[in-house]
């Protein structure tokens, strides 16, 4: 009988055994499960503490902190406040209990700041009670909040406002409306831009951008969701055609008088990386050209708005993208950072307010990410870039006399920080391919105090496809491409397997990193799991790999990219388990635009695609991203004609669905529709599907309709 009851639990253990390692994704956990049940383990709303003793984070529903400045080696923890104490306080003053902790901000070393619907809640975390709060207006849009944490400025409508602790609402502007309007995001989020609002150091100013789009032309966007469909329509400038025009005013508040500044130049010029001087005396605005060839970086005089001086100009015959405002230094404002790829690569380099360079801080085949600011003696300041590897990005303390450059992240990976207030530890969050999350506190100079938490693998019970990161050559046999290949578990080398070639392939993206997953979606892995293998590329005219790395698809988009998918392609024919003939490709937006280039042109490689709304005439696509990458339809007409999709519908022989969102304001529908024209004119047979209430992608749970669609029509054509 013993021997029974252990042969039964030999076969029970490996009957679990079995179970585990042979799980397998669903659809759902795929496309929305690894980003929430599935998501490595995190630290919840973690922060440093002003004291600079302590960090704070969210942990069983109580704002926890661990100090680690006195007890290096034996960290506590403890509760300051939880969320029945904080329920106890809000319910005083007949705010509805919570049923979880809510994000928070520090305001001082005993007061946090937490958002409940329209109030804003300023608490006593010692007394246990609320000493300040803020009512903000319904209507209230583009809240910027000044430097002091308590007035704010606003928008409603296309007019500005601000709101004074003190005092009632003021109305700075008048005329806004629907062809001008005030305090808002302009050049539809190009150049760095992400707000309309800048309030001055010591909040004696706000400078605000007036947007008059009343020459641009208006587009439809047609609301099918009510009975009679209704009309909405936006403000897009396609490529030639005339753009918004943009001003800087600046708002005094104690004289309560607004000027413009003197930015003259041409109408559309774009006009970016705004930067007040820390004396209030001077806006630095950078002024780019319509071509986006010819950069001045200007200094404006705060109170007249005159021309005080341009610093320095920066050309190139094929484009300018200036991304970042100004970074002063904190211990001599007569000098300042600028972030610049005119070297050709994305670098720092020190100034002075007469426009004389004085030293570059970084240099070298590398991309600096981001600035996160200056050391205790301001003598350092700490970036991300990507030095050792175009797929890692390390966080690295630069010396602003002699340049020397030294890496504070310790392993391999994609790393984030968050530092101390006075920028002496910092904790470094980071993943690689092997690790799905891991948080560690340092001191500045990269020696480890302690981990905060090394995530479990959320995906270890499951049978996961095989990861592989490598390099080959683009078609000119020098330029280095990253791939990411994803194959079923056990594959069989002796069988032939159909490839799903998954690109996006454009600008600002980046789809191969050395990161949890490799960057990849879980889409990508459910397919692999069906037996697929799900390859991507990192072709020239992606991101983080220099100037003339992505600026080679410069008035020829569509063209270098798809070569280097090819050659992504040859390398797969090596292998000897793909099957050539059975060679599929998805991407959206700009991906939607190769993968339809590639149904076309290549039409005798790819037997099957999914494109998701694509960009099939780059003339219906607006100014400011357009034209950087194409110039203007008048002046580069072979360009504009040689990427003009509906020029090669009749080349389509494979399988092709469009998918659209009908309310896309940013890739109109009228671009995958004019291709379903010229698909019926050419007798070209197309698979289409839409979206009715969804814009640029598909988010949310409906993502998960949408995968389930494009799995389906790979699975029956591919």
């Amino acid at each position: 009988m013993k021997n029974f009851f252990i042969i039964f639990l030999l076969i029970f253990i490996n009957f679990i055994s079995f179970s585990q390692t042979d799980k397998v994704l669903t659809i759902d956990e795929a496309v929305v499960g690894l980003s929430r049940e599935l998501y490595p383990e995190y630290i919840s709303g973690l922060k440093f503490c002003p004291n600079n003793n302590e960090i704070s984070y969210l942990q069983d529903n109580s704002l926890m902190v661990k100090n680690f400045k006195y007890k290096k080696n034996n960290l506590t923890e403890k509760s300051i406040i939880s969320l029945d104490e904080l329920n106890e306080i809000i319910t005083k003053y007949d705010f509805k209990e919570l049923k979880s902790f809510p994000q928070y901000q520090w305001m001082t070393n005993y007061f946090i700041r937490i958002r409940l619907g329209l109030s804003i809640l300023d608490i006593d975390i010692s007394l246990k009670k609320i000493v300040n709060s803020i009512t903000i207006g319904e209507e209230h849009e583009n809240i910027t909040f000044a430097n002091n944490k308590y007035d704010y400025a606003y928008t409603i409508g296309g007019n500005l406002f601000l709101k004074n602790l003190k005092s009632e609402s003021k109305q700075i502007t008048a005329d806004g409306d629907k062809g001008i309007v005030y305090g808002q995001t302009v050049s539809r989020n190009e150049f760095g831009i992400d707000g309309g609002i800048f309030w001055s150091p010591k909040d004696n100013f706000i400078a605000f951008y007036r947007k008059d789009e009343s020459q641009v032309t208006e587009y439809p966007i047609v609301n099918t969701n009510t009975r009679i469909a209704t009309l909405d329509n936006i403000k897009y400038p396609m490529a030639g055609m005339p753009s918004e025009e943009i001003t800087i005013g600046v708002y005094n508040i104690n004289t309560m008088e607004t000027i413009f500044l003197n930015t003259e130049g041409d109408k559309n010029q774009y006009l970016t990386s705004v930067t007040w001087s820390p004396d209030e005396k001077n806006i630095y605005v950078a002024l780019l050209n319509r071509e986006q060839n010819h950069l001045k970086l200007n200094c404006y005089d705060a109170v007249s708005g005159k021309l005080f001086k341009t610093l320095f100009e920066e050309k190139n015959d094929k484009y300018v993208e200036p991304q970042d405002a100004l970074i002063f230094l904190p211990n001599d404002n007569s000098k300042f950072i600028w972030q610049s790829r005119k070297d050709g690569f994305s670098h720092l380099y020190l100034y002075d307010v007469n426009g004389n360079q004085i030293s570059q801080l970084t240099k070298g085949e590398f991309e600096i990410q981001q600035v996160y600011g200056f050391s205790e003696k301001s003598d350092a300041i700490f970036i991300k870039a990507n030095k050792e590897s175009p797929i890692d990005f390390d966080i690295y303390k630069v010396n602003i006399k002699n340049q020397i450059m030294t890496k504070i992240s310790s392993e391999k990976g994609s790393h984030n920080a968050i530092f101390s207030f006075d920028y002496q530890y910092f904790i470094d969050n980071f993943s690689n391919t092997t690790t799905p999350n891991k948080y560690v506190l340092c001191f500045t100079d990269g020696k480890k105090i302690d981990d905060l938490l090394i995530s479990k693998n959320p995906l270890a019970d499951y049978n996961m496809p095989d990861l592989k990161i490598g390099i080959i050559k683009a078609n000119d046999g020098k330029t280095d491409l990253y791939y990411r290949l994803i194959t079923p578990k056990n594959l069989d080398k002796s069988k032939k397997y159909p490839c799903i070639v998954y690109v996006y392939g454009g600008p600002h993206n980046q789809l191969i990193s050395n990161r949890w997953l490799a960057g990849a979606a879980g889409w990508d892995y459910y397919m692999a799991q069906k037996g697929y293998i799900v390859f991507s590329l990192d072709n020239r005219g992606s991101s983080n790999r220099g100037f003339e790395f992505e600026s080679i698809i410069h008035r020829q988009v569509g063209t270098v990219e798809c070569q280097d998918q090819i050659s992504g392609v040859d390398f797969l024919k090596t292998l000897g388990y793909v099957d050539m003939d059975r060679i599929g490709v998805h991407g959206w937006s700009y991906g939607g635009f190769i993968t339809t280039t590639l149904m076309t042109d290549y039409s005798d490689i790819f037997k099957v695609g999914v494109a998701g709304g694509p960009v099939i005439n780059w003339e219906l696509y607006e100014v400011m991203y357009g034209e950087r990458y194409m110039d203007t339809p008048e002046e580069n007409p072979t360009g504009y004609q040689n990427s003009n999709l509906l020029n090669k519908a009749e080349k389509l022989k494979g399988r092709l669905m469009i998918i659209h969102g009908a309310i896309d304001p940013v890739v109109v529908w009228q671009n995958s529709q004019n291709f379903l024209d010229e698909c019926i004119k050419n007798k070209v047979l197309i698979d289409y599907f839409i979206y009715p209430s969804h814009e640029h992608n598909v988010r949310g749970t409906d993502r998960i309709h949408l995968m389930r669609t494009v799995t389906r029509y790979f699975e029956d054509n591919l």
